[in-house]
């Protein structure tokens, strides 16, 4: 009996489990640069409502990048058609001039929250569309960016 009730357990434990991970996706830039205009899109099922996500962005980009930061656009996409905008720096070096994040010789890595408490209040295909929103019609320097929506394992309370 001991050992059914294990194999029960366990049993539990694992189709509880689900992916915790939504979405982890690079979209590398062309050499010549990240065009205004340009969007870069990701697009992923939301399942569960109740849920609480992390977002988070990665910026792989050179060391030589000109700019402290880097101005963006994201447009998010619901299922029933609305959509929502908002310009965001990323910050990717200090005022004195250091690097944030991860850097090797050329390259530098900086993973960014863009939201730590984030939920959905429509299950179904959602979509995140970033956007360049400098003073300059071509960035250089930034090679690639990284979407990661994770669920933080968090439930929002009904209401």
């Amino acid at each position: 009996m001991e050992r059914f009730f294990l194999l029960l357990w366990t049993l539990v434990i694992i189709t509880s489990c689900g992916d915790p991970v939504l979405v982890d996706e690079e979209k590398a830039l062309p050499a010549s640069g990240w065009a205004a205009g340009d969007t870069l899109t990701w697009s992923f099922d939301i399942p569960d409502t109740m849920a609480i996500y992390r977002l988070l962005l990665t910026v792989d980009h050179q060391r030589d990048y000109r700019y402290q930061n880097c101005y963006v656009r994201f447009h998010t996409g619901f299922p029933d058609g609305t959509s929502t905008q908002q310009i965001v720096s990323l910050d990717l070096q200090s005022p004195s001039g250091l690097w944030h994040g991860d850097c090797g010789r050329s390259r530098c890595q900086l993973t960014i929250p863009i939201q730590e408490k984030a939920y959905f209040r429509t299950p179904g295909l959602h979509t995140l569309k970033l956007e360049p929103w400098m003073r300059i019609d071509t960035i250089t320097g930034i090679r690639a960016f990284r979407l990661r929506i994770e669920d933080s394992g968090n439930r929002r309370t009904a209401g």
